[in-house]
């Protein structure tokens, strides 16, 4: 069979290479064990395409875990969705400033983790961006918000500001006004969750891909490892690179997928927290790590932090790898990555550093 290709879109986007979208159908590959097939289905959840790729003896036991893992994603999607008012966390935000909030407890896990990689990153990370992301608006808006706007909601920003109270189960934010958003680390989180159902129900080897966050686990049955193309920042439909993973986690933030460009400035919507600007340095930032909830936020931290900082950030940091484009268009990786044992690095052409 040839190879098919499936391009991802998303906040984050990554190209995956021998991949067919829609219900479950087989990839037999050359060399592969005859009682060893792809199958792989793809959802629109957390407001992107969500594909999952599973290696398994037969289809509908391939179909029975990735429904499972599409149910999970569906279920925090409810928990942990802004766009859901219903949702716990949009419950939070509707009593800021007022009262805690009991909430289910994987949104009390998930909002521990984004303040540890809040403290890890001098708050370059800062699930607390609500009120800024909500004024820029990138999606939809090319409005520049003024310095007097972007002042006056400088307060409600500090995720010091908000409390998790584990012991009664709620999470209270201090100040009236503040709104809490994962959308950094949420799809990081989603994928690790899918994950865990997918082994649970005896796949061992696959690729959970929510937009541009992936969780890869297992080789093909081929045995190499699954190739995960990184999309390039400002060539259109172009590949940066090709990484080759196994039982690794990569995410990308970039400056291309949502923004506008206003005279001759990009605007996009990864905000500086000290600013509340978009941040510079940086066309894109593919973090490498063993989870996807770390690849996540440390994808969304470096960008924000900037080149200088963010690859000292990485470079302090056990299994952390990075694959960097700079605003001027040079590209870096970090010094490990190299040889690294399960991970292997293939620049398209001149874009190799």
């Amino acid at each position: 069979m040839r190879s098919a290709e499936c391009r991802v879109r998303g906040l984050k986007s990554l190209t995956i290479p021998l991949c067919i979208a829609g219900w479950a159908l087989p990839i037999l590959l050359s060399g592969c064990s005859p009682s060893q097939h792809i199958y792989k289905r793809s959802q629109l959840l957390m407001g992107t395409i969500v594909e999952i790729t599973a290696v398994a003896g037969d289809e509908e036991s391939a179909n029975r875990a990735m429904t499972a893992a599409f149910n999970e994603i569906r279920r925090l999607e409810d928990i942990m969705s802004t766009y859901k008012p219903a949702s716990d966390i949009s419950r939070v935000n509707a009593s800021a400033g007022l009262n805690p909030v009991k909430v289910h407890k994987d949104l009390i896990l998930a909002v521990k983790k984004a303040l540890i990689f809040a403290e890890m990153s001098g708050g370059a990370f800062n699930i607390a961006l609500g009120p800024a992301i909500d004024l820029w608006n990138v999606a939809e808006s090319k409005e520049i918000p003024s310095r007097k706007e972007l002042s006056a909601i400088k307060p409600l920003v500090d995720y010091k500001n908000i409390i998790v109270d584990e012991k009664e189960g709620a999470i209270f934010l201090k100040k009236r006004g503040m709104r809490i958003n994962l959308g950094g680390i949420g799809k990081g989180i989603a994928a690790d969750y899918a994950y865990d159902v997918l082994k649970r129900h005896g796949i061992k080897s696959g690729i959970i891909a929510v937009a541009g966050d992936l969780r890869v686990f297992g080789k093909r049955p081929d045995g190499n490892k699954w190739g995960i193309g990184i999309t390039h920042p400002r060539k259109k439909e172009g590949i940066l690179a090709t990484a080759h993973l196994a039982d690794m986690s990569m995410s990308t933030s970039g400056d291309y997928e949502r923004f506008f460009i206003k005279n001759n400035i990009r605007y996009h919507h990864i905000l500086s927290p000290d600013t509340l600007q978009p941040a510079r340095g940086f066309q894109s930032v593919s973090i490498i790590a063993r989870d996807s909830t770390t690849s996540d936020a440390l994808s969304t931290a470096i960008f924000a932090m900037g080149p200088d900082k963010g690859l000292k950030l990485v470079e302090k940091l056990n299994d952390v790898e990075a694959v960097i484009v700079r605003e001027d268009g040079r590209t870096d990786m970090s010094s490990r990555l190299k040889e690294h044992p399960d991970v292997a690095i293939e620049f398209i052409k001149e874009s190799r550093p």
